[in-house]
């Protein structure tokens, strides 16, 4: 059984600073709940409302074996706890993953990096994209969303528990640090070189950034190209989840 303590404190996992203060966040859904678990990452306890254990028996059965707690609640208290509106009815409370490490620790050959996307939606679904790439590292800088928002783990479709995701409090130092390291600084601009005619490198970082300000100086500064999806009708920009997956398939070509 579920206190009304606990549910208020589970409920304030919603917020950013709640999440900050505690470690933890809510994964939402039982397919999101079932990745984060197969990635070991911690759990507190599965909670999901009548509704879902009524009608969910093989599911229940399974989450019972895997965790340490589950609980079953009403609709109304539910909602206390649910970031979406069509929610499936059943919320994991994870602690989070370790997302602080040094550019020693990371190998990759390509790695993407964002910078001051603060959309939850685009980093979770470049993340995701980056994912199905065979990226295996990002960089997020501090000025992007929150990457424990429900609607970034909700947009990253589980790629978010299988990935090295890193926040960086300092991408610029970062980005010196690996070009010291022979990597090849990238950025996705506007007016950057069209990504078809570009020729590859050994090691490379691709950074994107927030598509209404564009790229900050100091990113410009330190990169040492540009790229860019080239335009053919009269849309004024590009998304910039959607520009990582046409620059990222050409990055990643054999």
């Amino acid at each position: 059984m579920i206190t009304k303590a606990e549910m208020k404190y589970y409920s304030s996992l919603l917020k950013k600073n709640c999440r900050d203060e505690e470690n933890k966040f809510l994964v939402e859904g039982e397919k999101l709940i079932l990745e984060a678990l197969s990635s070991r990452l911690e759990c507190e306890v599965v909670i999901c409302k009548k509704k879902f254990f009524d009608e969910n028996d093989e599911t229940v059965e399974l989450l019972r074996k895997l965790v340490h707690r589950f609980e079953i609640i009403s609709e109304k208290e539910f909602q206390k706890i649910q970031a979406t509106v069509n929610s499936q009815g059943i919320v994991g409370v994870f602690k989070k993953k370790p997302t602080k490490a040094s550019s020693n620790e990371i190998k990759g050959k390509l790695i993407a990096a964002l910078e001051g996307i603060n959309d939850p939606g685009n980093v979770g679904t470049i993340i995701r994209t980056a994912d199905w790439f065979g990226v295996k590292e990002v960089l997020i800088s501090n000025s992007c969303a929150d990457i424990y928002n429900p609607k970034t783990i909700r947009a990253s479709a589980g790629s978010f528990f299988h990935l090295t995701v890193i926040i960086d409090d300092n991408l610029i130092q970062s980005l010196d640090s690996f070009k010291n390291k022979g990597y090849k600084i990238l950025c996705a601009d506007i007016t950057g070189k069209n990504i078809y005619h570009y020729k590859k490198s050994e090691k490379e970082v691709i950074v994107f950034s927030n598509e209404a300000n564009g790229p900050s100086t100091e990113l410009l500064n330190i990169a040492e190209e540009r790229v860019t999806v080239p335009k053919k009708g009269m849309a004024e920009s590009l998304n910039v989840a959607s520009a990582s997956a046409v620059i990222l398939s050409e990055l990643t070509k054999n």
